[in-house]
Parts: C-alpha cells; sequence; structure tokens
C-alpha cells in the first residue's frame, strides 16, 4: 500500500510540474508576443523631454475662460508654446509679432501662451495686458508654476517650437521676432 500512495504521489508531481510548464511556457509566449507587439506600436514614439527631437510633455491649464486645455489638442498643428508675464519687457516687444504672424497663420500654426500667473500681481494686469495688444491666440493660466517648471521657463519668455506630431524641433529664450518665427515654422516638417 505504502508503495502505491508513493506512485500516485509521483505521477501528481510529474503531471503538475509538466501542466505547470506547459502554462508558464504559453504565458512566456503569450507576454513575449504582447511586449514584441508595443515595442513595434511604440517604435517611433519619441522619449518626452525638452530637447530637441523629445516628446514635448503634455499638461493640461486652464484658459481665461476656466476651460481645462491640454497641450496634447494640439497635435496636428505647428505649435508655438510660449511662456510670458505681462511685467516682462521683451514678453512685450515680442507680442505684436507673435499676434501678428497668429493673424496670418493661425490655419497652420497654434500660439499657445501660458501666462506665469504666480509672477503677477493680479489678474486684472494680465487682461489689460493681453487687450492692450489684442491677443486673439489660445492664453492658459499657470497659477501654481508647475508647468513652467517642468519646461524650465525659467526666463521669460522662453519659447518651444513643437511640430505637428508634438515633437520639440526648437526652444527659444527671449523675444521671437515675426521674421523668427516664420523661418523656424517654415523650416518645419
Amino acid at each position: 500500500m505504502k508503495n502505491w500512495i508513493i506512485g500516485v504521489l509521483v505521477v501528481l508531481v510529474l503531471g503538475w510540474a509538466v501542466w505547470d510548464f506547459v502554462i508558464k511556457d504559453t504565458e512566456q509566449k503569450e507576454n513575449k508576443s504582447a511586449q514584441t507587439e508595443e515595442t513595434n506600436n511604440n517604435e517611433n514614439a519619441a522619449e518626452v523631454g525638452l530637447e530637441r527631437g523629445n516628446q514635448a510633455p503634455d499638461f493640461t491649464l486652464e484658459n481665461l475662460d476656466g476651460e481645462e486645455m491640454k497641450l496634447s489638442d494640439f497635435q496636428g498643428k505647428k505649435v508655438l508654446l510660449n511662456f510670458w508675464a505681462s511685467w516682462c519687457g521683451p514678453c512685450r516687444a515680442e507680442m505684436p509679432d507673435m499676434q501678428k504672424y497668429y493673424e496670418e497663420y493661425s490655419d497652420e500654426v497654434e500660439i499657445v501662451a501660458v501666462n506665469v500667473r504666480s509672477t503677477e500681481r493680479n489678474d486684472e494686469v494680465v487682461d489689460e495686458f493681453l487687450e492692450e495688444y489684442g491677443a486673439t491666440f489660445v492664453v492658459l493660466s499657470d497659477v501654481d508654476n508647475l508647468v513652467s517648471d517642468i519646461f524650465d521657463a525659467y526666463q521669460l519668455p522662453t519659447s518651444y517650437l513643437i511640430n505637428t506630431d508634438g515633437i520639440i524641433e526648437n526652444r527659444a529664450i527671449g523675444p521671437l521676432t515675426y521674421d523668427a518665427m516664420v523661418r523656424e515654422f517654415d523650416n518645419m516638417d
């Protein structure tokens, strides 16, 4: 009887080992197949970062009407992502050129102007600034400097020129002129 029990146990252990081996082998093949498919799908995806050729980090901020907007909402268009403040002299210098460029190229390029709101005295100075320059492009409020910190926008103005795939093509610190905007965006895609 003892031999019979040992025999049954050996058969059970061997059966379990074979079953476990087959199941694990199948799972490993499925996982490898899924990883290969994911790698193939992401093969053309750029690394997220701030360097030329990186995918621009996505973010969500509110516009002046309190509606949430994401940077990725503008994918498919070229984007001038600009960080500015109303007290910034160079920002004042580039604002007329940005508005002129937007009026002429808004069908191809979106200007997303991120106001570094925590540096402003109050909301009224921002509204007066935008009215003074007749800004009609998208203006977002970075109340806590979270997005400006992500984009290393410590000097104002700081701009990122982003292509239709959301890839950073260039970064500019200081005011952009109308001619520089035309030249930079003409060189994209």
